[in-house]
């Protein structure tokens, strides 16, 4: 996500690198690059000089002139903007009510439906009791591939087999979820191939009918400036409450995140980031702007870890390692947990620094775990318990029924030896120690 425009606007800054101090002529030079950068990662001519205009203006500025390092300035001064201009703040949705109902609309191939099953989990991990309305009776497919994703997250979905009226089938499921008690309805739309009037006179007859606590634009962000100006096109239909950016994870320039909040005044409520249903995002401009500029996002690292891990499970490792008892059954418990947190690569690029150094490594998920899943199932179960007894013919064993080198094995181990050391210095409390005496 953003990494060609990263790489560009870090150029950029470089132009002021061993400046004295921030000037007219050397920021005209910076924000001519900076503007190249934008225009080359899909944002509209008119946002990026507005952008570029707005830095200007702030960079110099009297409290500016006397920085002593003006390009560490101009960074603070591009991040600052491009948080203003996708939004400030995260926005939430309004899902409640009698039912709340949430209408989702977009393009077909934008990522829709899928979405919806996305947001339906959401929802239930917050503890909602949420329910499907399949009232996209244009694609034969979708109401299918609804079902099937309801199936897989463990929510209701409501059809009406046969109805072709979107309206009727939306009305039903909103009167079905308030007698059967459900807080919320996320009402999957019908899309076309592009904007036309048949399918603006169908929102804005849904919208009428179900008149929804939120609405959102699901845009695909690998279309560009279509994106920006099917959103406008929705926005006079429904006037909506947010945007959805889907596919920010494939090869995408990311001008449209940044074009769409100033063009049409919506806020990107959620982005999506994966195809699994737990890859969705609530969009938090400060931290994309983070990222854009390769300063990370540990605050979303650490949210990301807090859902993957077991609290319980925790409680029990700790417990373990007290008494000594840590083993590769507990070791395995953790790697299959980082897992859960998503795409490696992309948590690696939330870790300030790291986004450029993995930014041309080819990192698989599954492929990346299978060498550490076959050796594991190569072990016996005494040696997983008993790690200690792994000498060296009970290696060469290990290798040859994992399919994996001797050196590969020894590798694994010696990462578990590593992690069981570091986990006890923390329970013990002497990591705290080592590292503030390592400080000074």
């Amino acid at each position: 996500m953003f990494e060609n425009l990263s790489e560009r606007l870090e150029k950029s800054f470089k132009l002021l690198k061993g400046e004295g101090k921030i000037s007219e002529i050397n920021v005209a030079e910076t924000l001519k690059d900076v503007r190249r950068a934008l225009l080359d990662a899909d944002v509209s001519y008119k946002v990026a000089k507005e952008f570029c205009d707005n830095v200007k203006e702030k960079a110099i500025g009297a409290n500016v002139l006397t920085a002593v390092k003006p390009q560490q300035m101009m960074v603070k001064i591009v991040h600052d903007e491009l948080a203003e201009f996708m939004g400030s703040e995260a926005r939430d949705i309004n899902y409640k009510g009698h039912p709340g109902i949430v209408m989702v609309a977009g393009l077909n191939g934008s990522g829709k439906t899928t979405f919806c099953g996305k947001l339906a989990l959401y929802l239930k991990k917050k503890g909602v009791k949420v329910m499907l309305a399949a009232c996209d009776t244009f694609r034969p497919a979708a109401i299918e591939q609804l079902k099937t994703l309801a199936e897989q997250i463990g929510v209701p979905v409501f059809t009406l087999e046969g109805e072709k009226d979107p309206v009727k089938v939306a009305k039903a499921a909103i009167s079905q979820a308030g007698q059967q008690g459900y807080t919320t309805v996320i009402v999957d739309t019908a899309g076309r191939l592009s904007v036309d009037q048949e399918l603006m006179d169908e929102i804005r007859a849904l919208d009428a009918a179900v008149k929804p606590t939120e609405s959102l634009f699901v845009v695909d962000a690998m279309t560009g400036q279509d994106a920006v100006a099917s959103a406008l096109a929705f926005n006079e239909a429904i006037d909506y409450d947010g945007v959805v950016m889907t596919k920010l994870d494939g090869d995408t320039r990311g001008g449209a995140a940044l074009s769409i909040k100033a063009v049409t005044g919506k806020p990107i409520k959620f982005v999506s980031t994966g195809e699994k249903m737990e890859a969705l995002e609530i969009f938090y401009p400060e931290r994309i702007a983070d990222r854009i500029l390769g300063m990370g996002d540990v605050v979303s690292l650490v949210e990301k870890a807090q859902e993957a891990v077991d609290e319980q499970e925790m409680r029990a490792t700790r417990k373990k390692l007290a008494k000594n008892q840590y083993n590769l059954n507990d070791f395995y418990n953790q790697i299959q947990q980082v897992r859960k947190m998503g795409d490696i690569k992309d948590l690696a690029a939330m870790i300030p620094g790291m986004g450029k150094a993995v930014k041309d490594v080819d990192i698989d998920n599954d492929t990346a775990f299978k060498g550490i899943e076959a050796i594991y199932y190569s072990m016996t179960l005494y040696e997983r318990e008993h790690p200690e007894a792994i000498n060296g013919s009970r290696r060469r064993r290990i290798a040859a029924g994992s399919g994996t080198s001797l050196e590969e094995v020894n590798k694994l181990l010696k990462q578990f030896e590593g992690s069981r050391k570091m986990m006890k210095m923390a329970v013990d409390g002497s990591l705290a120690s080592k590292l503030k005496s390592f400080r000074h």
